[in-house]
């Protein structure tokens, strides 16, 4: 791969070049040089757009794209379209398929599925067999594969021996365990977040404790263990002080939120509108404060899509029996954008990369280019058309959003827009 990028400014503070405006000549997939107005004697192929802007790939460490068993949903070849079109090099994919993914060769065939792409696709094995809750899987033989953490999709483990279990096992080969927040216990049937607008609205609810009570024991199985939790999509502001406070003890411990979850209150639901039927719930406006001020001093590592296309028969229906989840990589980076700086943006869309074994690959001469570009200032409101999941399920429709994605250029390919 031959091209000339011109005019590009750099947003990476990995870089010599950071915030400034550049051409970069990329030769045989390799930065060869960063400079102002490069000459383009071979006549590569040259990129421009209006007010371009570059950065380091982005990652999500949460996606689902349903294949194999849920194709209607989404497809892995059109998922990782997607995700190349929001302008992510490299996605981590959820185990919530049909059969789950708990093995060696479930992991090799999602690979597979996967290979010869411009996102780098990057499977998660289920924690437990069948995601059952029962019995740990195969954690080893699917590390080994190439499985880069271990996680029941959306499936609390109610056993806390089991997840200490997993805690220690999985410290041998330094493997990843997730745990989602959630104590199905104290949930009970709650379809949205416990609160005075659930009450009105005569749904059960959902209360912040079911999750703190969870993530306090999984932070006390944690110190026990000496192993390494990774919390995905917290969304109260006790989970926050908890993991805040694991920091300080210096525990192996990493989270991330929903980018949904700091847009969104539960207010919005005052419609019965299942688009915004989500798990964890919306919260309240104290919740979302805690989780942006987690953002700003660094409790929180890294920010998700937690991109779960959804059937619109399993979603178009009353809210009580409506599927929980929301498509979220076509919105992720101008949800962003009109929340914080694009310093920020950037920083939490890059971050989780070392955490789930990913080089991180800064734009200097003489690396590989891995890059999203993009356009920060362009504003618009989010539509259908928009929208480029086989599933329409999304959180972010009629929402103005601020920043458009022109593509990527990663594991040596163009996919732009």
């Amino acid at each position: 791969m031959n091209i000339l990028i011109k005019s590009a400014k750099i947003i990476d503070p990995k870089s010599e070049f950071h915030n400034t405006t550049q051409d970069l000549l990329i030769e045989k997939g390799i930065i060869s040089q960063i400079g102002q107005n490069l000459k383009n004697p071979k006549k590569y192929q040259e990129i421009t757009f209006e007010n371009l802007h570059i950065s380091q790939g982005w990652f999500d460490s949460s996606v689902c794209f349903g294949e194999p068993g849920f194709e209607e949903r989404e497809t892995i070849k059109n998922g990782l379209k997607t995700a190349a079109s929001s302008g992510f090099t490299t996605v981590a994919m959820n185990a919530n398929t049909n059969p789950v993914i708990d093995c060696n060769a479930d992991i090799t065939f999602i690979t597979s599925k996967g290979a010869h792409h411009a996102v780098k696709l990057l499977p998660i094995g289920a924690l437990t067999k069948d995601g059952n809750g029962e019995d740990l899987a195969e954690l080893f033989d699917m590390k080994s594969a190439g499985a880069v953490a271990f996680y029941d999709y959306k499936k609390p483990i109610k056993n806390p021996n089991l997840m200490k279990l997993a805690l220690q096992y999985a410290s041998n080969f330094n493997g990843l365990v997730c745990s989602f927040p959630q104590d199905n216990n104290i949930t009970g049937l709650g379809v949205m977040n416990e609160n005075i607008t659930s009450t009105s609205l005569g749904l059960k609810g959902n209360p912040n404790l079911s999750e703190d009570l969870q993530v306090s024991r999984d932070l006390f199985l944690l110190e026990y263990t000496n192993g390494k939790l990774h919390i995905p999509t917290i969304s109260t502001a006790g989970s926050v002080a908890l993991i805040r406070e694991a920091k300080k003890k210096k525990l192996n411990i990493s989270c991330s939120v929903a980018i949904h979850n700091l847009f969104f209150t539960d207010d919005i639901l005052s419609d019965f509108n299942t688009a915004y039927k989500v798990l964890p719930p919306l919260r309240t406006k104290h919740d979302v404060e805690a989780l942006l001020e987690g953002i700003k001093d660094g409790t929180i590592d890294m920010v998700t899509t937690d991109h779960n296309p959804i059937d619109i028969e399993h979603k178009k229906i009353e809210f009580d029996h409506a599927a929980n989840g929301t498509i979220g990589l076509e919105s992720a980076f101008g949800a962003l954008q009109s929340l914080l700086t694009l310093k920020k943006t950037v920083e939490l869309l890059t971050k989780g990369k070392t955490r789930f074994g990913i080089e991180p690959m800064p734009i200097n001469i003489g690396n590989k280019i891995n890059i999203t570009l993009f356009n920060p200032d362009t504003k618009y409101r989010f539509s259908a058309k928009n929208i480029l999941s086989k599933s329409k399920n999304a959180i972010f429709e009629n929402q103005d959003l601020k920043g458009k994605v022109y593509g990527i250029i990663s594991n040596n390919q163009i996919s732009l827009n």
